[in-house]
């Protein structure tokens, strides 16, 4: 049984979709140049109505894209991929009135599950209790690991706790993530841990500050340059833990995406903002769930990257779940004001989720 609801599409036999027009399109008049009224995708399922009640579903529209139009099949593309000449939707509207429907509602609970209008605590904060979040991500992850994608967006808080980082190498080993979307901090955090047993010169277990700590993450950064890749240096250094290490034996993809902030950066971060964004939209068009630990510019990238659903293979059209976990809230608020509403916030440190989560996963 699938842990996610079922899709209920729109009623194109309602008088406003039935009366709706056939969408239009406009050439692009240049490649990276769109027509005068190109329409702007969100994340939610959208749909073009082709003319006589065909209505085509994008397979996976996300933040800030727009519509090709090519016969029967509608594409989702960022601006600056659009080459001269394509067939790209145009219209501002989104229920109907140009042909563009935009549905947000099709994972909705039936009309009257709700309860009351009116009611308190309608909103997660740090004062809301997650233990059915927990249930619920247990379930979605046990499914999406034989039959999703699961991508994990990880902070270099992770790699400061041993337990923690040992809990995240666990689930890579179970087969609990089938990308890593990261930055050049956890990469060699991750190493420093390993080479070192510290994170940022601090002991990732018992947190004493040790004498000449400060140092660690450059000397790994120097010694993996030397080596020349982080697969040789793990490989000739002799490391045997950790995360990135275990992405490595499982054959995960890892992205690293470079930032202004980067010390180094390590050999293997992709510094082109353009490649970087390339890379990491290859696994968010894919993922079926998405969980964000203690990083909020690059779970906000992710999170606009990311569609609210994906069209299967057998025609199933289901949620894609994203989970944002940090111990504040303004990483679930920014996520949000960005568009994606979707995200679910479960608000305490990222150490304690990740054993909690392998905890009960592993085994």
């Amino acid at each position: 049984m699938t842990p996610f609801p079922a899709y209920v599409p729109p009623d194109f036999t309602r008088p406003d979709l039935a009366a709706a027009p056939p969408v239009r399109v406009a050439e692009a008049p240049g490649s990276g140049v769109l027509p005068a009224g190109f329409h702007a995708t969100s994340n939610y399922p959208e749909y073009v109505h082709l003319g006589g009640g065909r209505w085509l579903l994008a397979s996976g529209s996300r933040m800030d894209a727009v519509l090709v139009l090519d016969g029967d099949m509608l594409r989702v593309v960022e601006p600056r991929l659009v080459r001269r000449g394509d067939r790209v939707v145009v219209g501002r509207t989104e229920n109907g009135e140009e042909g563009i429907y935009v549905h947000t509602t099709g994972f909705d609970a039936p009309a009257g599950a709700g309860g009351d209008k009116f009611t308190f605590r309608s909103r997660g904060t740090r004062e809301s209790p997650f233990s059915r979040s927990y249930e619920e991500l247990y379930d979605i992850l046990r499914h999406d690991r034989d039959h999703g994608h699961i991508v994990w967006v990880l902070g270099p808080a992770v790699a400061f706790d041993r337990d923690s980082r040992a809990a995240m190498a666990g689930l890579i080993g179970g087969g609990y993530c089938h990308a890593l979307l990261a930055g050049n901090a956890l990469a060699t955090h991750d190493l420093e841990a390993a080479l070192f047993h510290t994170g940022l010169g601090q002991d990732i277990y018992t947190q004493a500050l040790v004498a000449g700590g400060h140092y660690h993450h450059l000397d790994v950064i120097n010694e993996v340059l030397r080596h020349g890749s982080l697969e040789r240096a793990i490989a000739e250094l002799g490391i045997r833990d950790g995360i990135i290490r275990a992405c490595l034996e499982h054959r995960v993809p890892v992205v690293l995406a470079g930032s202004i902030r980067d010390d180094g950066p390590l050999p293997d971060v992709i510094t082109d903002s353009r490649q970087a964004q390339d890379a990491m939209r290859a696994h968010a068009r894919r993922a079926t769930t998405v969980i964000a630990l203690a990083t909020q510019l690059h779970a906000i990238a992710v999170g606009n990257m990311t569609p609210s659903y994906r069209v299967l293979d057998d025609g199933t059209v289901r949620p894609v779940y994203f989970y944002i976990v940090d111990m504040s809230e303004f990483g679930a608020d920014k996520l949000a004001n960005r568009g994606s509403g979707q995200a679910r916030a479960i608000l305490t440190n990222v150490q304690d989720f990740m054993v909690n989560l392998w905890n009960n996963l592993k085994g």
